[in-house]
């Protein structure tokens, strides 16, 4: 059989080239036995959609991307189209799942009551019941987290307070007294609401899981969802470790490892397992759903998953320290993530 050929659609240019950058660099960086092909998606739909078009054009067996509320749907979406299987992550999976068409699409990621979860974990550290201040957007986002995100939080007994806004709009929402505020915010209008009242703890999850604008913007106490780190204790299929994955992108980039990084190995783990067993697309598309995978990012089972086509990712709870780097101040739903620090508080 010839070598697979794997198709990528990342955000090289444009405002996701951040999340872009992991992904390009296990495509391109490391040794894969496939033939694998990238596209630039430009951080816009249309750009995703025009790079999965050429990509099945070019007779790939799978695409893979990451990320991108809006291009990572545009890119699962072309390739049902073409009937080309797709394997996708870091889109909470009730938001990939509530718009996808019927097609060959794979996906891995936690859902946005998994965050609800460990966030009503890490208030819980303050006590049970906290009243939150929820700043969320009037777009997609915040209505994902006002219907999968709420109603977890509230049966755990929080009170939620809506503070709906318009993102970099440079208005942002009176947070009033409150204790507890959570978002889903750039990192720019999050701190425009810390400095407007420092509540004692604050959870954001979205680009607040990566450490751009953190410390420019004073954001180093704020804790977040932690899906890998380079001390998650699961091992490659190529026998590369977390920290050795992160130790090797940092070396050949410059940059700091993120999340992304070992998610981005898992889809080529997942890619190279199906599209190495199946000489079609659609012969790969029933492997994927027969597929029971442990990978860097753990364990990815589509044959349990919530719904067809998805696999669950575990989190952690952690928080921003000066430097910034990541804490792990909470494992308990991920026991395999060692904690690496307390939760600290702001003081009023």
């Amino acid at each position: 059989m010839p070598r697979p050929k794997i198709g990528v659609v990342l955000a090289a240019t444009g405002r996701l080239a951040p999340l872009g950058a992991p992904l390009e660099y296990v495509a391109t960086g490391l040794p894969w036995p496939a033939e694998v092909v990238v596209r630039d998606s430009g951080s816009t739909p249309e750009g995703a959609r025009a790079a999965t078009r050429s990509l099945v054009e070019s007779g790939v067996r799978i695409v893979v991307t990451l990320g991108g509320t809006t291009t990572l749907p545009a890119v699962v979406d072309a390739c049902a189209e073409h009937e080309v299987p797709s394997v996708s992550t870091t889109l909470p999976w009730q938001v990939f799942d509530a718009g996808r068409r019927p097609g060959p699409a794979f996906h891995f990621c936690w859902g946005l009551d998994d965050i609800a979860a460990v966030f009503a974990d890490l208030w819980e550290h303050l006590g049970p019941a906290r009243t939150v201040g929820c700043v969320w957007n009037d777009g997609p986002q915040g209505a994902a987290l006002r219907r999968w995100f709420a109603p977890v939080a509230a049966a755990r007994g929080h009170h939620l307070v809506d503070l709906p806004y318009r993102e970099s709009s440079g208005v942002v929402p009176a947070v009033g007294d409150v204790e507890v505020v959570t978002s889903a915010a750039t990192a720019a209008d999050l701190a425009a609401v810390v400095r407007a009242r420092r509540p004692r703890l604050v959870t954001c999850s979205r680009w607040l899981t990566y450490p751009f604008g953190v410390a420019r913007h004073g954001l180093e106490r704020v804790a977040t969802i932690v899906s890998w780190t380079p001390e998650h204790e699961h091992v490659g299929r190529d026998g590369r470790t977390p920290r050795d994955l992160a130790r090797a992108y940092e070396d050949a980039t410059g940059s700091t490892w993120l999340q992304p990084l070992g998610l981005a190995h898992a889809l080529f783990e997942v890619a190279v397992h199906a599209a190495g067993e199946a000489d079609s697309p659609a012969a790969v598309a029933d492997v994927l759903a027969s597929t029971r995978l442990t990978t860097i990012a753990g364990v990815l089972d589509w044959t349990v998953g919530p719904v067809p086509g998805v696999a669950t990712v575990p989190l952690a709870g952690g928080q921003w320290r000066d430097g910034p780097s990541l804490a792990v101040v909470d494992n308990r739903r991920a026991p395999l993530v060692p904690v690496s620090g307390d939760l600290v508080f702001s003081r009023r």
